[in-house]
């Protein structure tokens, strides 16, 4: 809950440009907080990113977040859902299938592959050159080139 402002914020600021361009999800629908059962729901649709913690007070988790709303629109802009999951207690379906340590960054490709696992806070930036590098994302920028022109 303490993520509550931002993501309200960020999701009036895209909630206009959403209306502005169509097709442009609100960013605060990318957040996802607590359980999702089965990852395949987003396979060619989505780059989930699961964010593991042991608690939401996690100083790595607070900075994670924090990376992840300053820079929320190129998130968006890959396709990217954001999903948390703070409490190790619950034995989620997505511990039990990554199997994370304390904090723990997993990104996923479309094709529901792990494309990266980080023991600490990664950049926007660097998520996004990492994404960037991947064929599937290369072809969405060639066919994003073409309808352009």
């Amino acid at each position: 809950m303490k993520y509550a402002l931002p993501f309200v914020l960020a999701g009036l600021l895209g909630g206009s440009l959403a209306a502005a361009e169509g097709d442009v999800p609100a960013p605060s629908s990318i957040f996802i907080e607590g359980d999702v059962e089965d990852l395949s729901q987003f396979v060619w649709k989505k780059r989930p990113i699961v964010v593991f913690a042991d608690s939401p007070d996690d100083p790595n988790f607070d900075l994670q977040m924090e990376y992840f709303t300053e820079r929320i629109d190129e998130l968006v802009e890959r396709d990217v859902i954001v999903l948390t999951d703070t409490d190790p207690s619950v034995q989620s379906a997505l511990r039990t299938k990554l199997r994370p340590r304390g904090f723990m960054l997993v990104l996923i490709g479309k094709d529901g592959s792990i494309k990266l696992r980080k023991p600490l806070p990664w950049d926007v930036r660097e998520l996004s050159r990492t994404i960037d590098k991947n064929p599937t994302r290369q072809r969405e920028i060639r066919e994003r080139r073409a309808n352009d022109s």
